[in-house]
């Protein structure tokens, strides 16, 4: 029997020790649209490519960078109704440890429950892997961090990573650009150079979005809590970068 013999049945190894099914839910992230992380000294910045396939689309309606908790994002790349379950799965995961502990998080807590989830839908019959990976940052007593969760539970922190279409060439920018005194204002400005990379089109305030944590003491508006930068903040960004 061949590889493709064992690719029906996502229970099943294959005679090289491979789940086939990972290798294609890896593919469909693969397909998805770029995104990317960058860890700062004093922050994370995340960013994505969002181009809508229709001009009829309001494009209003659709986020790419969302919160899972107060001080914790992600970004996807891959199918935006996997992306969602998880979604609401990490939440739940984050509410449940406040009402617990009467306190945020920890980063690391939560993308390890995050990639719990995933991993499951790698042992069960009846049920497929989740087509997507995901660029988890957020900010804790720890410091910074920024995770990457992939379709088979794997996870592992980055300084800097990319998923989507074309990642190896944009992990390639980033390790040129990369140094480890960053500060979040010139991290997003490479997160913008980065996602510039084989960009189709003009890059624009509309078709790309931008998120980002602070450990910010000074501000407690802004202090360890992540969002997304409005359109007005993005376009300022890019016309730094240009």
């Amino acid at each position: 029997m061949g590889e493709g013999e064992y690719s029906f049945s996502l229970t099943t190894f294959s005679k090289s020790g491979k789940l086939i099914q990972i290798e294609h839910a890896l593919a469909a992230v693969e397909a998805g649209k770029p995104a990317l992380g960058i860890k700062a000294k004093n922050g994370v910045v995340l960013a994505t490519e969002k181009k809508v396939q229709n001009v009829l689309v309001d494009e209003t309606t659709l986020r790419k960078i969302e919160n899972m908790s107060e001080n914790s994002g992600c970004v996807y790349a891959g199918m935006p109704s996997d992306y969602r379950v998880l979604l609401k799965k990490s939440r739940k995961a984050a509410q449940k440890y406040i009402s617990k502990y009467r306190d945020a998080i920890p980063t690391g807590q939560l993308v390890r429950d995050t990639a719990g989830v995933m991993q499951e839908f790698t042992q069960q019959g009846g049920v497929r892997p989740f087509g997507v990976s995901l660029m988890i940052a957020g900010i804790d007593d720890n410091g910074p961090h920024l995770f990457q969760v992939d379709p088979s539970g794997a996870y592992f922190g980055w300084k800097a990573s990319a998923i989507g279409k074309d990642s190896t060439n944009r992990k390639s920018f980033l390790e040129k650009r990369y140094n480890e005194d960053i500060l979040l204002e010139d991290a997003i400005a490479t997160a913008i150079l980065t996602l510039k990379e084989n960009f189709e089109g003009g890059m624009t305030a509309d078709n790309i979005e931008i998120g980002i944590i602070e450990d910010c003491p000074d501000q407690p508006d802004k202090h360890r809590k992540f969002r997304t930068l409005s359109k007005e903040e993005t376009m300022d960004y890019l016309s730094q970068v240009e």
